[in-house]
């Protein structure tokens, strides 16, 4: 099977020395970026060039495709499909149910975003919000139901922290009347052991 021509990873800090004239290509923030280079997926080439990069960044259940980059845009058609892939899988891992993006290349039209109406804007996080309001957006995962979980998942943390409690002091309850059980048992086990020097003649009688 012939390998393909690019592919896409997790940025490191080697990647940096290339990352950041794509960046200032681009008029982004480069000192802003770099603090978050964690949030960035790159795409190489045959000969393992970095020849674009991504961001990717995530707030709860919600995640923001960011500062789209390309040292030659001829390659963009070949990256998107493979940065595609890459961040349907990053949404599954992390549990992501919005995707929010203000890039606005076709691809990412035909690969479900639509304008963000002023309803769906209300739910995007505050830090994300820019005087900019041409958000797109793809709903991945029905945001009510993960709030249900939440909720039942919640639920279920306070049950057993309480059924743990409650195992605790029953512990706690059991080692009080075993010590005191050995306790009585001592006190019996001395006095027959008095009695017993008593009877034999082994101990002498109180005057």
């Amino acid at each position: 099977m012939t390998p393909p021509n690019h592919r896409v990873r997790r940025a490191t800090l080697d990647d940096l020395g290339t990352l950041k004239p794509l960046w200032e290509s681009m008029r982004f923030s480069v000192d802003a970026l770099e603090k978050r280079l964690t949030e960035f997926q790159v795409a190489e080439n045959a000969l393992g060039e970095v020849v674009g990069t991504i961001g990717f960044r995530m707030n709860e259940r919600h995640a923001c495709i960011h500062s789209e980059s390309y040292s030659d845009y001829s390659v963009a058609d070949i990256c998107r499909p493979l940065f595609g892939e890459r961040l349907k899988v990053l949404s599954a891992n992390h549990g992501i149910a919005r995707l929010w993006t203000q890039e606005n290349a076709p691809y990412w039209n035909r690969e479900g975003f639509q304008p963000a109406d002023e309803e769906t804007l209300k739910k995007i996080p505050a830090a994300w919000l820019t005087e900019n309001p041409a958000w797109l957006t793809l709903q991945l995962k029905s945001e009510e139901a993960f709030v249900s979980l939440e909720k039942e998942l919640g639920a279920f943390m306070q049950a057993e922290k309480a059924r743990a409690a409650k195992m605790r002091e029953q512990a706690r309850l059991i080692k009080i009347f075993a010590t005191c059980a050995a306790v009585i048992f001592g006190i019996v086990v001395i006095g027959a052991l008095v009695y017993l020097m008593r009877k034999n003649g082994l101990l002498l009688p109180r005057r």
